[in-house]
């Protein structure tokens, strides 16, 4: 007995296959982190450095980070009242604990998220995927700094950190 509806379920087995797999490119893997979607974080923070994505840290981070604007790694980021309420606001609402938990758990496996470190460098799974590059490179003219990710990830400002 033949059942008529075999090229139907077929078809729908392959949508379904299809949408899995577009779902999966679609967040990137375990290197994707959703990139900054508030224009005034991407103004503000961009206006000196790529703006990092709120998922690689958590809320304590951020909070802390932005309490010492005066002292932003050796600079003033010193912003209005106003805008350093919204950029907290969006760190905090999409930080690694809070709205960017699906983006963040590799990160920061084994971290106190309120005890972590400001800088995403430090963070331990990034000392581990970065430890095979040589101290030289990170000298590069083209490089210069740690935080400079778009300078061998060339798809990190929309959120891809895959080499």
């Amino acid at each position: 007995m033949t059942i008529p509806y075999r090229p139907l379920v077929l078809g729908f087995a392959a949508i379904a296959f299809s949408l899995v797999l577009l779902q999966r490119a679609q967040a990137g893997g375990s290197h994707f982190f959703a990139p900054v979607a508030d224009p005034v974080v991407r103004e503000e923070c961009g206006s000196c450095h790529m703006p990092f994505a709120a998922s690689m840290l958590p809320a304590d981070s951020w909070q802390r980070m932005m309490g010492n604007l005066k002292d932003h790694f050796g600079d003033d980021a010193s912003v209005d009242a106003e805008t350093a309420r919204r950029i907290t606001g969006y760190l905090v609402a999409n930080a690694a604990d809070t709205g960017g938990r699906r983006y963040s758990d590799k990160l920061l496996r084994g971290v106190a998220m309120n005890n972590a470190p400001l800088r995403i460098t430090e963070l331990p799974k990034w000392v581990r995927e970065h430890r095979k590059v040589a101290d030289w490179e990170w000298k590069h003219k083209d490089v210069r700094t740690r935080a400079n990710c778009a300078a061998c990830h060339r798809d990190a400002e929309r959120g891809y950190y895959d080499e």
